[in-house]
């Protein structure tokens, strides 16, 4: 394979011809836009739909010209007539919509995973699970779920390593006392993250019958903006989806978010043999303005060693 110079790459704009004359025409700098022809290629519409902007000015001014959305009406002309219905957005989709916006324009995020075992976590869920009296219709008291064990990870790990609980602001860090977890709940239309608060100090059975009484009035559409404004990180689970591995967004003004893939057998290698066991990746994504990579893999190191060692739980 022929080696290719980076500086060649990166210098290199692929564009239509009637692309960069009508850029030309309008000022605009074709190395600041991304295309949404082939393979990224610029053609016009993306040259036509761009603000004119001077080329003496800053990149900075060059970016926030270039960044505005789309317009409702170029987005339709990529799709025929009658080839689709629509449905006009509700408050919560244009809040999600907002706020993730927000969260990746605005937050420099980075992600770190790892594979967890949990085996013994798994054991000490059902030897938990199993001892739960009935009542007299045969309903089990409790029954907790490997999400609500993750939640009291987090926030055992956020208080080992206090310098994670933490909120950035333009002028100072916020550094919390208590660990607020959020958990992602999906609703009809839309994704909600209700909190636990002082989440390190109360059991594993507490948390699970407060995310179900939060889910139950999150699917209601019933939370108050104190039950889910707020927290320092959130959870948010995909394993019983089939996924494996995912990178969640963080939701601000939160500086990180643990996502959670699917516990599956696989073989790992131990003293030299392989070894079957249940494992689980996690990742961990971090608000790099609050928290650094040695610091989010010293969170996300402890948040192993709960999930690892449960007994550590309930200490």
């Amino acid at each position: 394979m022929t080696d290719v110079s980076p500086s060649l790459i990166k210098d290199r704009i692929f564009a239509s011809p009637l692309a960069r004359r009508l850029a030309k025409q309008k000022g605009i700098d074709l190395s600041l836009m991304r295309g949404s022809g082939p393979h990224g290629r610029i053609i016009e519409r993306d040259v036509a739909t761009a603000e004119p902007i001077s080329f003496n000015s800053d990149a900075a001014q060059r970016n926030a010209n270039l960044s505005q959305p789309v317009s409702d009406d170029v987005i339709r002309k990529y799709y025929e007539p009658g080839a689709y219905s629509e449905v006009p957005h509700d408050a919560m989709r244009k809040a999600i919509a907002r706020r993730l916006t927000d969260s990746v324009t605005t937050i420099p995020q980075f992600f770190l995973d790892v594979d967890c075992e949990i085996d013994t976590l798994l054991r000490l869920r059902q030897d938990f699970n199993g001892d739960a009296p009935k009542t007299k219709e045969g309903v089990v008291a409790w029954k907790t779920s490997v999400n609500d064990y993750l939640i009291k990870a987090l926030a055992l790990a956020l208080q080992r390593v206090p310098e994670t609980n933490v909120t950035f602001t333009s002028n100072v860090m916020l550094k919390h006392h208590a660990s607020n977890i959020g958990v992602a709940v999906a609703i009809p239309g839309g994704l909600i993250s209700p909190i636990i608060k002082n989440a390190e100090k109360k059991s594993v059975l507490e948390i699970s019958e407060e995310v179900k009484r939060l889910a139950l009035l999150a699917r209601e559409h019933k939370l108050r903006p104190e039950q889910y404004e707020g927290g320092v990180s959130s959870v948010s689970n995909l394993g019983m989806y089939g996924i494996k591995r995912f990178s969640a967004i963080i939701n601000p003004p939160q500086s990180s978010i643990l996502a959670v893939g699917l516990g599956e057998e696989r073989m790992v290698v131990r003293d030299g043999a392989p070894h079957c066991a249940q494992m689980m990746t996690i990742t961990l994504t971090c608000d790099h303005r609050a928290i650094d990579g040695a610091l989010g893999a010293q969170l996300l190191s402890e948040i192993k060693h709960f999930i690892e060692h449960p007994a550590g739980m309930f200490v």
